[in-house]
């Protein structure tokens, strides 16, 4: 899925919700909450009490729904979780509401452990050392507790990029590594480990890469005589390739996302922002074909203000976000905006009705006189 829509409307906040998430359960609720700017950043301007956040996911596509409910709010002391929850219900058991097999407040509360926990299984009582904590995050590391673990896994395991292309250059430390770093300053580390690990699906972004920028053969990680990894790229006319530092910015970028959508062991969720900063625009519908390729093994959000990347999507796979009267970030589909599937019927492509102005919310000189609603069909 796409976001669009013009500066301010709430793209980046959006992304930020995964990014957000994804850090409490790492590195820890107080040092994501900490980088920022606490509540006062963290919190709608104007509102009080707790940020609330709510996940649906299902452990394999056939698996039940399960829901996780989280409340944050803030003492003078720091974050506090108030509220957290995960609602479950057996495959096997049918139709009929889930239930809670884990429930905490405020650093104290119950869980029920086992492989297939039941409504009428034992409360397990715990309580967590510092009301800070996510009992997610703390239980789903025991064994005793299949169905938190996988809850847990399944956030820790999310690939959010933040792609610094100066990172990229750098020249780390030796060693294979399984997953690009949100900075891809261990680019050349993942290059090693798929080299050793997966010879083949290295080859296979090789030939896609090679179709996107012909002139490009291969890439090269090579280890050097002080133990840092040497990321070179060898253009075909040329015998000797280059160091990475002097590869264009396109190039290095193209490669790092490609690493990403095709990992051999991708992760479930994957954001990308703005993916359009240093490609050609020639090469923004196909990168987009790559996304959604990619779709089949992991969820993606991408944001964009790139007509070009827009030109590779369908309708469906676009959200446009606007604000409404009061100031909050609303979301409408693409193909639900008035006349849109007409034109897309008709030939026309999404990134060239968005440049004209035929999404209206989407349109950043919608504020000064475009209309404040989404323009959907029937109304």
């Amino acid at each position: 899925m796409a976001l669009l829509g013009p500066n301010g409307s709430g793209k980046s906040t959006v992304f930020d919700v995964f990014n957000f998430l994804a850090e409490s359960f790492t590195i820890g609720l107080r040092s994501a909450w900490d980088k920022r700017g606490r509540f006062r950043e963290l919190r709608t301007r104007g509102s009080r009490g707790p940020i609330v956040f709510e996940l649906g996911y299902r452990e394999t596509p056939e698996s039940q729904l399960a829901t996780y409910h989280l409340e944050i709010d803030e003492t003078a002391r720091g974050p506090v979780v108030v509220d957290e929850s995960l609602k479950w219900r057996r495959v096997a058991a049918g139709p009929g509401a889930p239930y809670r097999i884990l429930s905490f407040k405020s650093g104290t509360g119950w869980v029920l452990s086992g492989d297939q926990p039941e409504a009428s299984d034992t409360k397990v009582r715990e309580k967590l050392d510092e009301p800070e904590m996510l009992a997610v995050s703390t239980l789903g590391r025991l064994a005793k507790n299949p169905r938190v673990a996988a809850l847990r896994r399944f956030i820790t395991d999310w690939y959010v990029s933040y792609l610094s292309i100066d990172d990229a250059r750098s020249q780390p430390e030796a060693g294979p590594q399984e997953r690009l770093s949100k900075t891809g300053d261990n680019l050349a580390n993942v290059i090693q480990y798929l080299k050793e690990q997966h010879p083949d699906r290295l080859e296979q972004i090789f030939e896609v890469l090679h179709r996107r920028i012909p002139r490009l053969e291969k890439v090269l990680s090579d280890l050097m005589p002080d133990g840092r990894l040497l990321l070179r790229i060898k253009d075909a006319p040329f015998a000797e390739p280059v160091l990475a530092r002097f590869a264009s910015d396109g190039t290095l970028k193209m490669l790092a996302y490609l690493v990403v959508l095709l990992d051999p062991k991708p992760p479930p969720f994957i954001g990308i922002e703005e993916p359009e900063n240093f490609l050609h625009p020639r090469l923004l519908p196909e990168l987009a074909e790559e996304c959604r390729a990619a779709t089949g093994r992991s969820q993606l959000l991408v944001t964009t203000h790139s007509p070009f990347f827009l030109n590779g999507l369908r309708p469906d796979e676009v959200r446009v976000l606007y604000r409404d009267e009061r100031g909050y970030t609303r979301a409408v589909r693409a193909a639900d905006v008035r006349g849109i599937p007409e034109f897309i019927d008709e030939g026309a492509s999404l990134g060239h009705l968005w440049s004209e102005g035929h999404l209206g919310v989407g349109d950043p000189l919608a504020d000064a006189g475009g209309p404040t609603q989404p323009p959907s069909r029937g109304q």
